[in-house]
């Protein structure tokens, strides 16, 4: 027995639904098939949760600090049953309302299950087989777990959002943005933190003032940072677990241990040599500027591509796609200006390129810094860490990155973003009446400073 579609949508991540739901829409047969839970990492294990628990491990930090405002407060305890009960209903209420909007759409039929490739044109999905003229590949990453840690109880990005306890000593195996989002939360949460980085810095991929900054910002406030922490092994230790690292040099003791060095796309399932479909050197889908892999007809969108790790890359694969399959555009991966955001608080909002990448260009380029101590609004709330930075083309007035360590950082950033995609000159951004008080009112005196990159 076997169905035919015109379209087969593999994954219900943060493109799959809506790209099926788009294609249905123009009268197309569309199968969507998840194994799991609809909305992907985002909804279920990334952006949702996380950001739900970074804003209750907020309050108990403001809370903490309300003598600072003039406010007095009794002790304050955090409550990690209720705190995950928060973070539970609103994914559950995101979950289910995927799951109604897929199920109750015309053209679109959702199986549950895991699909395998027997063909180009056909998977098989609990042993039924489902042909397809297209195919959109959305089936994501998943954790790193290494050798080491394989003998030890270990959490990841996924099942430390089961905890509803409070860790005595989280112990975090990576430092980059996962791991020092889950460092700040679970300190501010009241936990001991250590965060063991096998680099000589933390986010390693940003400017080396950037990342001197946040480990400035974590440290003071109480979270255990060690670098160069290569060559890690794991044992327990009593209830708790040990890590030791540099081959010996050094050791630490925790209660937990949480592993966040670096995900992996899910491809060995879909079986992807029975549909002839190609794999980079590490190992995501290869894919080309249209997100189109070597087989014209499958397509690959998300994490799965390696062209993006985040889910706004993801939403913008399906813009792409849908735009160019049903609107007769022409879009490319190419033309999208590069941005994310780190969350710790203050976040990082960060878009284009960065100081080494503007170095390697060659082009002649302007720099501005600006301290948020110089911000207003960021001492008027007594949240002055961080800095703003902008790097400008010295011949074309336009901005070519952009590093906003700072309070509202993550929004503020997003003006520049809009500005870089339109060709705005920093000129014009300049000349632009900003609302006063804000974070923003001072990027024009920002980039007012701009100087040689020397």
């Amino acid at each position: 027995m076997s169905r035919s579609f015109d379209a087969i949508v593999i994954g219900g991540g943060q493109a799959g639904p809506f790209l099926a739901a788009r294609l249905a829409a123009a009268g197309q047969s569309v199968a969507l098939i998840e194994r799991r839970h609809m909305g992907g990492t985002c909804v279920n294990d990334g952006c949702q949760p996380t950001k739900t628990l970074v804003a209750s491990a907020r309050v108990a930090w403001l809370a903490r600090r309300a003598g600072d405002f003039g406010v007095t407060t009794g002790p304050v305890r955090v409550d990690m049953a209720a705190v995950k009960a928060r973070k539970d209903k609103l994914v559950l209420a995101s979950r289910q309302g995927l799951d109604d909007w897929m199920e109750a759409t015309e053209n679109l039929t959702v199986c549950r299950g895991s699909a395998a490739f027997v063909s180009p044109n056909a998977v098989t999905v609990n042993g039924e087989v489902l042909e397809g003229k297209q195919f959109f590949l959305n089936t994501g990453a998943r954790p790193v777990v290494p050798d080491w840690a394989a003998g030890v109880p270990y959490l990841t990005n996924s099942s430390i959002l089961e905890l509803d306890v409070l860790p005595r000593h989280l112990l975090i195996v990576g430092g980059s943005y996962i791991g020092l989002e889950f460092a700040q939360m679970y300190r501010r949460f009241g936990a001991e933190v250590t965060v063991l980085a096998r680099g000589p810095r933390l986010a390693a991929k940003e400017d080396e003032e950037v990342s001197a900054t946040i480990r400035d910002i974590l440290e003071g406030e109480g979270i255990r940072v060690i670098t160069d922490a290569s060559c890690m092994a794991a044992e327990r230790q009593g209830d708790g677990i040990a890590v030791s690292y540099g081959g010996g040099r050094g050791r630490v003791e925790g209660s937990h241990l949480l592993l966040a060095v670096g995900r992996v796309p899910n491809v060995e399932d879909l079986q992807l040599d029975n549909a002839g479909v190609a794999l980079d050197a590490d190992g995501y889908i290869a894919v080309d500027d249209r997100l189109r892999t070597n087989q014209p007809h499958i397509y690959a969108l998300g994490d799965v591509n390696g062209r993006g790790a985040f889910t706004h890359t993801s939403y913008n694969d399906f813009e792409i796609v849908s735009q160019n399959l049903l609107d007769g555009a022409d879009r490319k991966v190419s033309e999208r200006v590069p941005a994310y955001a780190l969350y710790i608080d203050p976040p990082l909002g960060r878009a284009g390129m960065n100081e080494a990448e503007v170095r390697a260009s060659g082009r002649k380029a302007l720099v501005a810094v600006r301290p948020m101590t110089r911000v207003s609004r960021a001492n008027e709330r007594a949240e002055n860490l961080g800095f703003m930075k902008v790097f400008a083309d010295a011949e074309t007035r336009q901005i070519l990155g952009v590093s906003l360590l700072g309070i509202e950082g993550d929004e503020v950033m997003q003006s520049l973003l809009e500005a870089m995609a339109a060709g705005v000159t920093v000129d014009t951004i300049i000349r632009t009446m900003h609302v006063h008080p804000t974070v923003s009112e001072l990027v024009p005196t920002l980039l007012a400073d701009l100087k040689p990159l020397a």
